[in-house]
């Protein structure tokens, strides 16, 4: 029996980080986890690129065009939706989804989803604390093992 996994060395492979400005609060603190996990992991600093769009909207778009540039072997998107009172969540939670799973069977980079869906601010902070419950940190340690294994 074969098995292909990574094993969780970043070193030599080139990352994207999309992160949202919209609740910037949370997904600077995702961006952090993302950072340390990379750097954690063995990935140079002059091989990470962090583009930073408006909101969560805008992942996918953001990521398949990284993702076609040629530049990446992997992508880290990362953002925070906290639930409303309106059905808009629903939509742009949705859009997202779809879109970073289209846009990463389109292309074949890699995409982590490092997108919090949350209920309430308390809710996304807890999610984007310090150390390796950080769901930014979690997204660059799913993203480090699929480069590994498909670049």
């Amino acid at each position: 029996m074969t098995t292909i996994q990574g094993y969780g060395r970043a070193a030599g492979f080139r990352f994207g980080l999309i992160v949202s400005k919209y609740n910037d609060f949370v997904t600077d603190r995702l961006q952090a986890g993302a950072m340390a996990a990379l750097s954690g992991a063995g990935a140079a600093s002059s091989d990470v690129t962090v583009i930073r769009v408006p909101g969560a909207f805008e992942i996918p778009l953001a990521a398949q065009r990284a993702a076609e540039s040629g530049r990446f072997d992997a992508l880290v998107c990362l953002g925070c939706l906290i639930r409303g009172e309106t059905p808009h969540f629903e939509f742009i939670a949705s859009a997202v989804a779809h879109g970073l799973t289209t846009a990463a069977a389109a292309t074949g980079v890699p995409m982590a989803f490092g997108v919090l869906t949350t209920n309430s601010v308390e809710e996304a902070l807890a999610r984007a604390g310090d150390g390796s419950s950080n769901k930014g940190h979690e997204a660059a340690i799913a993203a480090i093992g699929m480069a590994e294994i498909w670049a």
